[in-house]
């Protein structure tokens, strides 16, 4: 029986996107960033609490929490309280990694950027949603520091998104929903930015080895996807 997706999406089209700005108002920058049912709150918080390794440079910094809230997933999801769950902290740290990529440090010195990603539902996808929508709350804060005259220049480089791509039954599809992911033979997370250059890629054989042709498919399509994700980050 032939790969079906739904709500008719073909194999290489995102779900459908959506953003609400503004959605946290203490925030610096904030949206509810939606792809699919998977819907992440990306927060940005400024500071002038920089690390000592920041200040001796006399750069700033930023930094990248993420949490998937107990309601989130079909079955409760406990709260990280004493411990933190060792998937959240491989994620957080990938998106930090990412987005310092979207940014010029130096322009920037004697403050903090603090990016909180939280999950209200998720349905695949979340880390890269994270990663897309927290470029979006990081933009807005930069362009509060700005207005507001706390820095001189804007320190922001080309736009950063992600995407997840993968093999189910096959076939490449971009962007895995839930359904999907679980059953895919092969699993990736592609960050790129504006330009098309890569910033991380992470792919997995689940249950199936691939193929150099194959892995570099899988990037064609998601940087296709990422296309789309930036012209949308491009409208706020």
């Amino acid at each position: 029986m032939k790969l079906k997706r739904m709500n008719s999406r073909t194999f290489t089209s995102n779900r459908e996107i959506s953003v609400i700005p503004d959605f946290c108002p203490n925030a610096a920058g904030s949206v509810l960033f939606s792809t699919g049912n998977t819907r992440v709150i990306c927060a940005a918080t400024l500071s002038t609490d920089v690390p000592p390794y920041a200040e001796k440079d006399g750069t700033g910094w930023l930094s990248a929490e993420y949490t998937m809230l107990p309601y989130s997933t079909q079955t409760r999801k406990p709260r990280e309280f004493k411990k933190r769950d060792g998937r959240s902290v491989e994620i957080q740290r990938l998106i930090g990694r990412s987005l310092r990529a979207g940014i010029d440090l130096s322009k920037i010195p004697g403050y903090s950027i603090a990016i909180d990603c939280d999950v209200l539902q998720a349905d695949g996808g979340t880390r890269t949603a994270s990663i897309t929508g927290g470029f979006l709350a990081m933009k807005m804060a930069v362009d509060k520091m700005l207005k507001e005259k706390l820095i001189a220049e804007n320190p922001l480089l080309p736009n950063v998104a992600a995407v997840s791509v993968g093999i189910v039954d096959g076939e490449i599809l971009l962007d895995l929903d839930y359904s999907e992911d679980s059953r895919a033979e092969v699993d990736m997370n592609v960050v790129m930015n504006s330009q098309g250059k890569l910033i991380e890629v992470q792919g997995t054989g689940e249950s199936s080895v691939f193929s150099i042709e194959e892995l570099n498919s899988m990037i064609e399509t998601a940087k296709s996807g990422i296309e789309k994700l930036i012209s949308v980050q491009n409208m706020y």
